[in-house]
């Protein structure tokens, strides 16, 4: 390993698109280059809020089976989850994030990585009428 390349520790999350970030940081919830050890779910969701210092609330969609109507149904949840700075997440990103021990109140979940960023476009721009 060459000194230039950043170090990390492998959390043994095997999963295609996630790869280890390029920045290193001195977070102990980093799951890279921290302490916090992931186990239990791992789940794919949308960056919906990102203001909240080193934590991101992530919208998670699902489906369930209901047998009355032998028919799916659509189901969602948001869940908060630990954001290292190691890793530069927007708004509209879709995460992969992993389930940790309970890292405060409402945050047992870490983000892994980032599977698909969003264009910048994607935010919507409130524009006011030039004239009416």
């Amino acid at each position: 390993m060459s000194s230039s390349s950043a170090k990390f520790r492998n959390p043994g999350i095997v999963y295609p698109g996630l790869n280890p970030p390029d920045r290193t940081c001195n977070d102990d919830k980093c799951p890279w280059h921290g302490h916090v050890k992931v186990r239990g779910k791992l789940i794919v969701g949308k960056v919906v809020k990102a203001k909240m210092k080193n934590t991101v609330s992530i919208l998670h969609e699902y489906l369930v089976w209901v047998g009355k109507y032998k028919r799916y149904e659509r189901r969602r949840r948001k869940i908060h989850a630990h954001c290292p700075p190691c890793i530069p997440v927007k708004e509209g990103d879709d995460v992969l994030i992993g389930e940790t021990r309970p890292l405060a109140k409402s945050v047992a979940f870490v983000v892994l990585g980032i599977i698909k960023s969003s264009p910048q476009s994607s935010i919507p721009q409130h524009s006011t009428p030039a004239s009416m």
